[in-house]
């Protein structure tokens, strides 16, 4: 019985217990590999490829094989019932997600029957772009969203594993479990670009030696703040200081 699958929603929400009114913990985005442990109550317990992450899908439809090859380099890939059609459809794909050229026809590509996003969003899948920088600014303003990692939400942990993640490189997924993964220091009074900024349930990352981008839930967005600035605010609003500081 094959038990490998991967999601084929444009995002997926993975939820924390198997019932309508669970927390989200965190999504699943087009092309990630899962496997099912066990059903539960119209629900799947499952276990995600790229992170181990566990948690549960509501049960539904999902691809059995797909032979990835290109990668969606922009915030959102608008979705097209036909090639080169004046409008799209409703639906897009996030940044990151991953999917098999089935087609390809003018300047658009068909990963699924009937569903064409353009070439000009794609990189093939195995090309890494360090420019984190860039990455970030992708969603600048975008809501924030506990569990969320597309356009369409965002939390702070997502967001410095997403960049990882189009690299194709390991990254947890979680605050707690990411600020174990690297070496660092505990304190620090002079920040530079690249430094990834810890709290208790709370991560930043400097864009430079002046400002830092998180998903910020005070502010409910993604958004670019000073350094010095922000580890204030939060040491005043929260009670929390710096507990490490690692780089990217």
């Amino acid at each position: 019985m094959q038990n490998s699958y991967f999601c084929s929603n444009s995002y997926l929400n993975v939820y924390e217990s198997a019932y309508k009114k669970s927390n989200i913990s965190t999504q699943l985005l087009y092309g990630e590999k899962f496997k099912v442990i066990q059903k539960n109550r119209g629900f799947l317990k499952i276990k995600t490829d790229f992170d181990n992450y566990h948690g549960f899908i509501k049960v539904r439809k999902f691809k059995k094989k797909l032979n990835k090859t290109h990668k969606v380099i922009i915030l959102k890939s608008k979705i097209y019932s036909k090639p080169k059609s004046k409008f799209g459809t409703k639906k897009y794909l996030p940044f990151s997600s991953e999917i098999e050229i089935l087609e390809k026809k003018n300047n658009f590509v068909m990963f699924e029957k009937s569903k064409w996003i353009s070439f000009n969003d794609l990189e093939i899948i195995k090309k890494r772009n360090m420019d984190f920088t860039r990455i970030f600014k992708l969603f600048l303003n975008c809501k924030y969203k506990w569990g969320g990692k597309s356009f369409d939400g965002m939390d702070c942990s997502a967001l410095l594993q997403i960049f990882y993640k189009f690299n194709n490189k390991f990254f947890p997924r979680d605050t707690i479990d990411q600020v174990k993964f690297k070496n660092g220091v505990l304190k620090k009074k002079v920040f530079k670009k690249g430094d990834i900024i810890f709290w208790k349930g709370h991560v930043a990352i400097c864009l430079n030696s002046r400002n830092l981008i998180h998903a910020y839930g005070p502010r409910k967005k993604v958004l670019i703040m000073p350094i010095n600035k922000t580890v204030k605010l939060i040491e005043k609003t929260a009670n929390l200081e710096i507990i490490k500081v690692i780089s990217i």
